[in-house]
């Protein structure tokens, strides 16, 4: 239970909440805005059959640091780490245009992976700290819906920039966005009472402390299912260039776009619902999403492909942080969400890794990625299912 007491009805946008979901929308456009014209300028670089590392060398930085993110955000507070996941993203924006060999911009894209490791995971911690459980799911999909914006309007203004100035522009103002969200944090109040001052011991993981196995089912979904989303944010761009799309954001934008609606209309179904139930039928649409992808072979067949992955992650995304927490002990809220995007991470980096390695850079074998993908998806579903079953049958017991 919070420790923060929140009625039911108190109002979810507050001045507070608002600042969070701005500092949300410019981290997460920061960052974003790159993905789409990283794989035709590490080609530049030298580096095209590196592909598959663009994506899989920043979640594994990410997934190594939520361990240290989780303990901090428990310890030091919510906002000195969200402050923290930013900042990196300022510095490393900046060095892009430094570091202009394959060796340099690979080692550059595994540090830049300490934001998402930080910043995410106690952003959820704070959203969960704000609000009455029983508007857990509404609030953190009300709060992603800052990040979703950022998601949409990242990658198109990423690919403009570099098409109109230069990639080195891009990064330039990847950095002054990510600064932006630092400064907007500055004016958030923390959550976490008595935060302690940081000492190098909150650095000190030990071996309990790594993965909180109250989130085991939540991160096991999870892996599952990012394995989909590492395979089309690394393939969608050359997918988007085989189609005639000349905009490679434009994907993005649409799969962004259709979760924010889907955040909209339905922030509240899994807190009325049931986690596991909102669940099964997003990874149903996921599955649907990943069968056209793997055929798409139209503009059309694209962006309805993008359109119906945005529907599902719409959901799976807040209905899975709700259930993480939904699990935990309050005092370790910040270690079950970084438990949980520990697999987040592990999944998107496998799925970007061996969607590269089974891609080879041969359209032909676009379908055998996404068919993968959809495989694993179904893995997951068959779990809910059978875990809600058993639930059910304790419920009639």
């Amino acid at each position: 239970m919070n420790k923060v007491s929140h009625a039911i009805d108190a109002p979810l946008f507050t001045f507070q909440f608002a600042l969070l979901c701005v500092s949300n929308f410019l981290f997460s456009a920061s960052f974003s805005m790159m993905i789409p014209e990283l794989p035709a300028y590490l080609t530049s670089l030298g580096g095209a059959e590196y592909k598959g590392l663009i994506i899989a060398l920043f979640t594994l930085m990410a997934g190594i640091s939520r361990p240290f993110s989780g303990k901090l955000t428990d310890k030091v507070g919510r906002v000195p780490v969200m402050i923290f996941g930013s900042l990196i993203c300022v510095i490393c924006s900046l060095l892009y245009p430094v570091l202009t060999s394959v060796a340099g911009f690979l080692i550059l894209r595994f540090f830049h992976g300490f934001s998402t490791g930080f910043k995410p995971t106690a952003t959820a911690a704070y959203a969960a700290d704000v609000v009455h459980e029983s508007r857990r799911g509404e609030a953190l999909g009300a709060l992603s819906i800052g990040y979703t914006l950022g998601m949409s309007v990242g990658p198109i203004l990423g690919s403009w920039l570099v098409t109109a100035f230069s990639i080195n522009t891009m990064f330039y103002i990847s950095s002054a966005l990510a600064l932006g969200s630092v400064i907007i944090l500055y004016n958030v109040k923390e959550t976490l009472s008595n935060p302690e001052k940081f000492n190098w011991e909150h650095i000190r993981i030990s071996k309990h402390e790594i993965f909180e196995t109250t989130a085991i089912k939540p991160a096991l979904i999870m892996l599952l299912l990012c394995f989909s989303y590492g395979c089309t944010i690394t393939l969608a761009p050359d997918l988007s260039d085989e189609v005639g799309i000349q905009n490679k954001g434009l994907f993005f934008a649409m799969f962004t776009i259709t979760s924010l609606l889907v955040r909209l209309v339905a922030n509240k179904s899994s807190d009325k619902h049931g986690r596991i139930i909102v669940l099964i039928y997003s990874v149903i649409i996921l599955v649907i999403s990943l069968v056209v992808l793997a055929f798409a072979h139209t503009v059309f067949m694209v962006m309805l492909g993008a359109a119906i992955f945005g529907l599902s992650w719409g959901t799976v995304g807040p209905t899975i942080t709700a259930w993480t927490v939904d699990l935990c002990a309050f005092e370790n809220r910040g270690r079950a969400i970084g438990s949980m995007y520990i697999a987040l991470e592990a999944g998107i980096g496998t799925g970007a890794f061996f969607s590269a390695w089974i891609y080879q850079n041969q359209i032909a074998l676009v379908p055998r990625a996404f068919l993968l993908s959809a495989f694993l998806a179904v893995i997951g579903l068959i779990l809910l299912v059978i875990w809600r079953k058993k639930a059910t049958q304790m419920r009639t017991v």
